[in-house]
């Protein structure tokens, strides 16, 4: 299990509570900063498309343990029974409002509150749906051993997923055995590795990705 936070940023993370204590001040402040923004969000988001404002989903957190994530919905409310879990580039699915969202990433914002209530952590493996875990192997299965992440260095790296799912002949398929495994290697390497600083350079590195588009 997960035993990490230095205090120099040049070790691995050995104090789980310094990390915790980050988590809720970065995410309490987060959405006390950003409630306005949230609400202008949350009213675009219900008034262009019929169904609830928020899309959650059951994922697979730490230890195995079940949690619903919590997101902007960026689909027609009836998406997941339209479609696969994965979501390619042009996914019909997807309304006006939830592609500019998803663009800019902006549909993870609600995950601030996963944070806050201790399902995920700022920076951590990203959670993925029980159907996927269950062909994880033993070895990849050691990304459950931390709290999972709104971001991630696979995440960074695989920015354009969606466009590369787009050009697969089968999407679901091609993430299943070339996508998922590479992200669980740059992870796996993430948490081996990890330090505060490398931390903190993911949360910056996706902040200017996002503002990006």
């Amino acid at each position: 299990m997960d035993k990490s936070y230095a205090g120099t940023g040049r070790e691995t993370i050995r104090d789980p509570t310094f990390k915790r204590i980050l988590d809720l001040l970065a995410a309490g402040g987060g959405l006390l900063v950003l409630c306005p923004l949230l609400a202008v969000l949350a009213l675009a988001v219900k008034g262009t498309s019929p169904g609830p404002v928020f899309f959650r989903q059951e994922r697979v957190g730490r230890g195995g343990r079940g949690f619903h994530i919590l997101k902007f919905r960026t689909m027609v409310a009836d998406a997941e029974r339209r479609g696969l879990h994965i979501t390619a580039g042009g996914d019909p699915r997807i309304t006006p409002v939830g592609r500019l969202l998803r663009h800019y990433k902006m549909d993870e914002l609600p995950q601030l509150w996963n944070v806050l209530v201790g399902d995920m952590s700022l920076v951590g493996p990203r959670p993925e749906v029980a159907k996927y875990v269950a062909l994880y192997s033993s070895e990849q299965r050691r990304v459950l051993e931390v709290r999972p992440g709104i971001t991630d260095p696979a995440s960074l790296a695989y920015r354009h997923e969606e466009a590369l799912l787009a050009r697969a002949a089968d999407p679901e398929r091609f993430y299943v055995e070339t996508v998922m495994p590479a992200k669980l290697r740059i992870n796996l390497d993430y948490i081996n590795h990890r330090t505060f600083v490398r931390d903190l350079i993911v949360l910056l590195r996706t902040v200017h990705t996002s503002a990006k588009g």
